[in-house]
């Protein structure tokens, strides 16, 4: 299945999804499968340079809150603007900090990529810190409508109903990366980007655009956030549940492949879901920190390697 039948699928599952949930009629169905979403996109984001390029990618969370927090700036200047515009605006503001992050770092590999990838959270997260406009240190408190416009309902029906629409985006994107000579680029730099280089893969071109798509999409995951949490500081907005997430999914359920940070998400962010609601959400790290220690060692290729190795 290629191209627009693939995506039709998508947009049908969503809208199947969704429907589900208005009907279960529920305000915490709608938070817990926000969240889980949220993670998909998340997780799919990152896999398009960890998974995909081999490049570990510790910033995750400086690329979120820049979304979040072009929302709440975008809030403050132009509170009528919509939502979706709102994460539109996000997404370009996280891919060209993610071209520049890329351009920046072209010389760095392994894990000096990665270290300077987690200096960038660090910068940004200084940066906002002391940022007034944004409420600083202290933090923002961003109000959502009590109606969600065009469906009706709850305000978090219609955050869910955007969020579904940007993973039908990132999936299908991913996929065709996949399938595409873009992708096979980026598979030749994961194996052995010397070698590549010499073969002639445009080496630095692929990985400018591995960075800026991972970097918007995570952005675009985040831009939704105050709206959400109607109260967003440095502490939430950076929080380490987002990097952690990110990498575990695609790990757990299976990084190269589009199918696996949607295994991992539904696993684990429904796990965390559930376990957050029953003891606590303090150990939601936890949660995915010792699932990924399993499957490094049980299954370093992640779910979708296991059901590949019995074919």
């Amino acid at each position: 299945m290629r191209g627009v039948p693939f995506i039709l699928c998508l947009a049908a599952a969503a809208v199947a999804i969704f429907a589900c949930a208005r009907w279960i009629d529920n305000s915490y169905a709608f938070f817990a499968a926000y969240v889980v979403v949220q993670y998909i996109v998340l997780g799919t984001a990152w896999n398009i340079l960890g998974g995909y390029t081999g490049y570990v990618n510790f910033g995750v969370t400086a690329f979120f809150a820049i979304g979040a927090y072009s929302t709440v700036v975008l809030h403050k200047l132009v509170p009528a603007l919509p939502l979706p515009v709102m994460v539109a605006i996000g997404g370009v503001l996280a891919g060209l900090v993610g071209l520049g992050t890329g351009y920046l770092t072209l010389r760095l590999r392994g894990v000096y990529f990665s270290i300077a990838t987690l200096a960038l959270a660090v910068v940004v997260q200084t940066l906002i810190t002391n940022w007034d406009f944004v409420g600083g240190a202290r933090g923002a408190y961003v109000l959502r409508p009590r109606v969600a416009p065009l469906i009706g309902g709850e305000y978090v029906q219609y955050l869910f109903l955007i969020m579904l629409g940007l993973g039908v985006i990132v999936l299908a994107t991913a996929r065709a990366i996949e399938r595409s000579a873009l992708g096979y680029g980026f598979a030749a730099i994961r194996d052995d980007e010397a070698a590549a280089e010499a073969s002639g893969v445009p080496t630095l071109r692929l990985k400018l655009v591995a960075t800026t798509l991972s970097g918007g999409f995570m952005g675009m995951a985040g831009a939704p956030l105050p709206y959400y949490v109607t109260y967003l500081d440095p502490t939430s907005g950076f929080s380490l549940n987002y990097a952690v997430n990110a990498i575990a999914m695609p790990l757990i359920g299976g990084m190269g492949s589009w199918v696996g940070p949607i295994i991992g998400a539904v696993l684990v962010g429904g796990l965390q879901e559930y376990l957050r609601v029953t003891i606590s959400s303090a150990i939601n790290v936890l949660v995915a920190g010792v699932l990924m220690v399993v499957f490094v060692i049980v299954a370093p290729q992640g779910i979708v390697g296991l059901f590949q190795r019995k074919k």
